[in-house]
């Protein structure tokens, strides 16, 4: 068992005089894979969390039944745990990964607008066109409701089209893809269907978005079980930099619209950022949709079945 322990506390300082709208809490990565019964190399990626002006890991712990290295993709600087297993080995492959976080209540972020940053959050991904003849209709009911021209009323018009006409749920097939051209039919979904089409409208009307995802944290327990991941979208404005937005959980929860519209609770972790995500050679021929679930690939070959996960948290402290 190889275990490494990274100890960050003592970079920020005790945990004490924390304000109401700071959370610390215990975040567990679960995964196990022993269902590679093959003489072929497996090679596993887990999102790494990431550090910003929101949240800060105070303490990692990774315990991995083979030895790993953690590294950074390129496009987006999101980082990964990775697990190597020579070819003709059949040990099963267990990793628990676990932080220590603080995570703080999220406003605006006041950064300029890099030129990458501008080119890679206009542009369209897979399951996210840009200038879609698709979108044309939306648009059209988006600039009737916009108060004028301006990017933020277009970006505040085009959030409350998607939280009004989109519906939150998980029936049938098809969603959960981010795709927006099954927003746009079948007018639900879940978080990764809602900031598809948001992103696509948005970048479509010159406003850079970007996608997030991590996992949901409640602040309603203090630790528990956690069923899968959630997204969200930051969009950038001249004079307000990254602006946070949530229209699954404004649709979810209608009384708290105004919350998730430039305000980003501390209910959360962030793992990684951007659609499309090139973590290897193999990975260009066909890129993660999103990175938030272990990567596999085994002799070098993509391997898109899922390998058993869980995730729980426990409460630190409270603000």
């Amino acid at each position: 068992m190889v275990r490494v322990v990274f100890f960050l506390l003592g970079l920020f300082g005790s945990a004490s005089g924390l304000t109401a709208e700071t959370r610390v809490f215990e975040f567990n990565y679960r995964m196990l894979a022993n269902e590679f019964l093959s003489t072929e190399a497996v090679d596993i990626y887990i999102p790494l969390p990431l550090e910003d002006g929101s949240q800060r890991i105070l303490e990692q712990t990774i315990r991995s039944s083979i030895p790993g290295e953690s590294g950074v993709e390129a496009r987006y600087g999101n980082g990964y745990f990775h697990i190597h297993r020579p070819a003709n080995i059949n040990n099963p492959i267990d990793a628990d990964l676990s932080w220590t976080v603080e995570r703080r209540v999220a406003g605006d972020v006041d950064e300029p607008l890099t030129a990458q940053e501008r080119e890679q959050f206009l542009a369209p991904n897979q399951l996210v066109p840009v200038g879609h003849e698709v979108l044309e209709p939306i648009l059209a009911e988006v600039h009737a409701m916009r108060v004028d021209e301006s990017p933020a009323a277009t970006a505040r018009a085009i959030y409350d089209w998607v939280v009004d006409n989109v519906e939150y749920k998980k029936v049938g097939t098809g969603w959960g893809n981010g795709d927006t051209f099954w927003a746009c039919s079948e007018r639900y979904g879940n978080c990764t269907d809602f900031h598809a089409l948001f992103i696509s409208l948005a970048r479509s009307e010159g406003i850079p978005a970007r996608f997030e995802i991590g996992f949901p944290v409640p602040d309603s327990r203090e630790e528990g079980e956690i069923g899968g991941y959630h997204c969200w979208v930051r969009f950038h404005l001249p004079d307000r930099g990254w602006v946070p937005i949530d229209a699954s959980e404004a649709a979810k929860n209608p009384a708290q619209r105004e919350l998730f519209y430039g305000t980003q609770p501390a209910d959360r972790i962030h793992f990684s950022t951007g659609r499309d995500l090139v973590l290897t050679e193999a990975s260009k021929r066909q890129p993660l949709n999103y990175f938030i679930y272990p990567y596999v690939e085994l002799g070098g070959i993509p391997w898109r079945a899922k390998v058993e996960t869980s995730f729980s948290f426990r409460e630190v402290t409270g603000g």
